[in-house]
């Protein structure tokens, strides 16, 4: 298991959504793919994503596709309590990006 949980952060003044990450893993993400797990919470700002649950024993996970700076990504995440936790972030697949534009444009 990476380092504890040593991030938060909450998305602006109007935003009630806080998101928290082991700052290893998103320091270790944004070094080897150029993402940066800060920038997450971007889709959830209401803007168009579309979600399936990620298997996985245990707890439920979630992967969002949406876009952020003109790029189709794939954010990992859960619930906990009142924040959500993003687990990972990557380039969203070719099916997943051509699955989004099927149903939502």
């Amino acid at each position: 298991m990476m380092g504890r949980l040593d991030c938060r952060y909450n998305w602006g003044y109007n935003r009630s959504m806080d998101f928290e990450w082991l700052e290893e893993k998103r320091i270790k993400t944004l070094n080897e793919r150029g993402l940066d797990f800060r920038d997450a919470a971007q889709l959830f700002d209401g803007r168009a994503i579309y979600s399936y649950p990620s298997p996985r024993e245990g707890e439920a996970r979630f992967v969002s596709i949406g876009v952020i700076a003109g790029r189709f990504i794939a954010v990992v995440w859960t619930d906990r309590e009142s924040v959500r936790r993003i687990i990972s972030m990557r380039r969203a697949r070719d099916a997943e990006e051509r699955l989004y534009r099927t149903l939502l444009g």
